[in-house]
């Protein structure tokens, strides 16, 4: 059964045991999902309402592209898992002959990189919806703004717990213009993301 398929209950009860995963990263695109889904929320409590009918159509596309987002990041739950289990499997390889130990630090260096481009993936396609998220505070029914904000902070986690978990990848790999490329993105990310929280977090003081 994959993870995102879990009842709720059953996916803490999973996390809370003596197994790796689901690990940080599975919970970091369960962060990016629960942040979609409650976008949507206030996106679909201001469709069709009189008083917001100037922002209807943009709210409808809103709901869309969260819906799509979401089922992702859901998808995103069990490529984490999958790929820490190919870090493990790489390790596991035999390393009695030369042949193999070159073998086997190849497919570690392979495995290691990418276990480091899927939480990458997670962190920028969240952090590309901070903007639309902002948007839905700004636009959508104010009634319902800190949930709004309740799911842009989610991204935010998100975001800086899937960073978090490149950075732990990339101190296992050999290729330093890859480590100094992604160490530069992470930090370009983190420091943007706390930028619109803030903004977004001082929008909604104005609103309670």
């Amino acid at each position: 059964m994959k993870l995102q398929d879990l009842l709720l209950k059953e996916f803490l009860e999973k996390s809370a045991a003596n197994e790796p995963v689901p690990g940080g990263g599975s919970s970091a695109a369960l962060n990016a999902a629960m942040g979609t889904a409650l976008t949507e929320m206030v996106a679909n409590l201001t469709i069709g309402r009189k008083k917001y009918a100037d922002v209807d159509e943009r709210m409808r596309a809103i709901a869309v592209e969260m819906a799509v987002q979401r089922s992702r990041f859901l998808e995103d739950i069990d490529r984490d898992a999958e790929a820490y289990r190919l870090v493990m499997d790489a390790y596991r390889l035999p390393k009695e002959t030369e042949d193999e130990q070159q073998l086997r630090d190849a497919q570690i260096q392979e495995a290691t990189r990418w276990a480091s481009q899927v939480p990458m993936e997670v962190a920028e396609r969240a952090f590309s919806l901070l903007e639309t998220m902002w948007e839905t505070l700004l636009r959508g029914n104010p009634n319902a703004a800190t949930d709004g904000l309740v799911g842009l902070m989610n991204c935010r986690t998100a975001i800086l717990s899937a960073l978090l978990n490149v950075r732990v990848n990339l101190g296992g790999i050999q290729d330093q213009s890859f480590v100094e490329e992604m160490n530069a993105k992470c930090d370009r990310l983190e420091k943007q993301t706390m930028e619109i929280e803030a903004k977004a977090i001082e929008l909604i003081k104005t609103r309670i």
